[in-house]
């Protein structure tokens, strides 16, 4: 058994919208809808538990009423930080899982066959985080002075799905010391003293922070529905 968490919690005030970003229509579709489809249709997957905000999820039930989402077992109010949100979520999941799978809700764009690989790798290593290419030249910052440039040759940015084996997860959250301020569950599993294997994955799978992260995914969107 292999669960997913989406987390979709956050306020998105970055968006600069009245609606939060997690419902802000994509093609048609709001994105957390699209995102949760994606976890759906991968064979990987074998439940879903979305961590939302308290007060959008009556809205949320009420946009999901004309979707047969079978494989998802819970909705559940997020906390006020991201990690919060997270084991809100693992608090959900069903003890019998193996493989946990941990997702930003605002990454709509994510492949099935990514999803399939890095929960595949997570099965026989115990962490895996999808990551990407680091394709821009990437400068260390002394107040308003460049005080280095990175080689970014080894350097990859952290995607999500992440996936771990449930205990690994369960551990991290436990005992790590920076899980409030962590950005991802990778870095908490590392801090204790786990390997985690990258997974190279699509470029594609953008996160929707910014207005302008809507229009390029409505293109990536069309280009991969070959419209």
């Amino acid at each position: 058994m292999n669960t997913a968490i989406i987390v979709a919690a956050g306020s998105g005030s970055r968006f600069s919208s009245e609606t939060p970003k997690q419902f802000i229509e994509l093609s048609g579709k709001p994105v957390v809808i699209r995102t949760i489809e994606r976890f759906e249709s991968c064979d990987e997957i074998t439940a879903i538990v979305l961590v939302l905000p308290a007060e959008q999820i009556d809205a949320f039930h009420n946009l999901a009423a004309g979707h047969e989402f079978v494989k998802l077992t819970a909705v559940v109010a997020g906390g006020d930080s991201r990690a919060q949100s997270v084991v809100k979520g693992l608090e959900k999941v069903d003890r019998e899982t193996k493989i946990v799978a941990v997702h930003d809700g605002a990454r709509p764009l994510v492949t099935i066959e990514d999803i399939t690989r890095v929960v595949h790798r997570a099965d026989e290593t115990g962490a895996a985080c999808l990551v990407a290419h680091v394709t821009d030249t990437i400068k260390e910052i002394d107040g308003d002075q460049i005080a280095g440039t990175l080689e970014r040759r080894n350097l990859r940015r952290a995607l999500t799905p992440q996936a771990f084996h449930l205990e690994i997860l369960l551990d991290a959250y436990e005992n790590a010391d920076a899980a409030e301020v962590a950005t991802d569950d990778s870095s908490l599993v590392e801090e204790q003293g786990y390997e985690v294997t990258a997974v190279v994955g699509s470029p594609c799978n953008i996160k929707i922070t910014h207005p302008e992260d809507l229009i390029i995914a409505e293109a990536l969107l069309r280009d991969e529905e070959g419209k």
